[in-house]
Parts: structure tokens; sequence; C-alpha cells
């Protein structure tokens, strides 16, 4: 390592991901093709098991009952869990004139998750970074989703080749959100999250904090389980707002297991979790129009 003039040793510093002066390939057909999209938003982060695909889930339900026409795609490869969430497995989505329709769950909801285009979903998908690159960039381009308010990305755990690949090839991504559970484990993982959106000039939309706490149902004070202050310390530090803290509910953890998310959302209207995650929506909405009136 070479010295500097003070007699102190240069740091090596990792090169920083700009995003690139030269379109990445397909980057034109994808930009053709989600040119009706309105509002594009990255669900993302740091590390797994923090109910992010639940959340992605959750969003596009809520934002479709509020009467956005709404998008859901799954881009984790090699763990989708949207289908199953949702109840959707084993539905095919068809093709026409070389475009995949997504399969429609709801009046405004449409859902495409590449798990539903595989013949069977127990292999593993054993693929290196090129190929998941590829796969999520023919989705991003095949894909017919039409006129939408709102196209929601469900990225898988971390900060590399899916993430990466979305920042380079969606046209003027409106944000993330970034989930994180209430443990300063999953808080310290969320920041790498954070960073990676602040160095591609990815707008963060707010912080999520999953299985917040539970609350008693007899005598209804709350319990921090999994610890509490991670994602308020995280957004503090990156003046970020925290957008939603939602509970762990027996209601909620049986919805996930047995694919019955859309009817607690769509129709259960007085659910305490329904409610927290209507609001959340409604904060998404309200942010994504100030986004848009704050640009020149």
């Amino acid at each position: 390592m070479s010295q500097s003039q003070g007699g102190k040793k240069d740091q090596i510093r990792v090169r920083s991901f700009r995003r690139p002066v030269i379109p990445p390939p397909y980057a034109k057909q994808v930009e053709d093709n989600l040119k009706d999209v309105k509002y594009k938003i990255a669900v993302i982060s740091g590390k797994g098991g923090v109910g992010k695909s639940f959340v992605s889930a959750a969003i596009a339900l809520a934002l479709a009952k509020l009467g956005y026409k709404t998008g859901l795609l799954d881009l984790d490869i090699h763990g989708p869990s949207i289908p199953k969430i949702l109840g959707i497995r084993g539905f095919k989505p068809y093709a026409v004139e070389g475009k995949i329709e997504p399969i429609q769950l709801a009046e405004n909801l449409k859902v495409l998750s590449l798990e539903l285009l595989l013949e069977d979903i127990n292999k593993p998908i054993v693929w290196r970074g090129p190929l998941k690159s590829k796969a999520i960039t023919e989705l991003l381009y095949m894909t017919r989703w039409g006129s939408l308010d709102y196209l929601v990305f469900d990225l898988p755990p971390g900060t590399g080749d899916e993430p990466l690949s979305i920042a380079q090839l969606v046209p003027d991504p409106r944000g993330a959100i970034i989930v994180t559970t209430p443990s300063s484990l999953a808080g310290t993982v969320v920041r790498k999250a954070v960073e990676f959106c602040i160095e591609l000039e990815l707008p963060i939309i707010g912080i999520v904090e999953n299985m917040s706490y539970f609350k008693c149902p007899v005598c209804g004070t709350k319990h921090r389980i999994f610890g509490e202050g991670a994602a308020k310390e995280v957004a503090e530090t990156y003046n970020l707002e925290i957008l939603a803290e939602i509970p762990i509910h027996p209601d909620l953890s049986k919805a996930l297991d047995t694919g019955t998310l859309p009817q607690l959302i769509l129709y259960q209207e007085d659910h305490e979790v329904t409610q927290i995650i209507i609001e959340l929506a409604r904060k998404i909405a309200e942010k994504t129009r100030q986004q848009e009136e704050a640009q020149p």
C-alpha cells in the first residue's frame, strides 16, 4: 500500500456503483413496456425473514382496495412466496401476442411471479447472476401490465443482482419501501438496504416495521417480543419516516399460511391489521403524490 505525503497510508475504498451512462440491454424495451405505469415502487430489505413479501402483497392489495390500478411483480427468484401468500399457486399465466398476461387477482390488482411459470414449484432455481438478471429483464419487458397507477416490485433480500437490475432498468422509479423487524440484528442489516438506495439515488418512501409487537387480546397490553427501537434508530439516522408498525396477529399468520391474505385485506375492513395496512397504503399514495408535485 502506497504512502501519502503525511506519512499516512492511503485508505482502500470499494468502488461505488453508479447508474451506467450506456443503458443496459433491453432498457428501451422495458421503458416502452412500462410507459403507462405511473408509479413504480420497490419493496426491499437487508435480510430475509422480515416479512418483505407479505408487506409487498399487503401494500398491493391495499392500494387496489383504495381504488388504484395496481400490479405486483414477484422478483424473489430463489424463494418466491407471493403465490402462496395470495392463494394463487397453480395458476398459469397465458401469453397474447408475445406478451405474458399477469393473473387478474382482483378488480384493480394484477400479479405475476416467476413461480407461476415453472412446471414444478418444488424444484429450486439454480442460476448464477447473469441468468437471474436476464429473467428479470424479460419479465419487465414481456409482461403486459397495461395502464397502472402503481407497480410494486417484491425484491429478494440483500443488495445483489436482482435489486441492481431493477435500479438499472426500471425508468423513473418512484421509490423504495424498506422492511425490517424491531430486532437490533435486523436494524444493523437494514442499514445496508438504506445505503444501497442512497448509492443508487433511489428515493426512500419510508420504513415498515413488521412483527412490531403482540397485543394481548385480554388486556390490550403491547408486548415487544422481538425487541424494539431498531427501526426508530435507522429512521432517525437517515431522516426517514416509519410508515407503519405491523403487529404479530394470529389471524394474519393464518391468512399467510392459507393464502387468504386477499380476503383479510379486501373484505375485513374492521380488522386491526387491515386498518393498519390500509393506512400504510394511504401514506404511500400521499408521499408519491407529494414527490410528483415537488418535481420541476
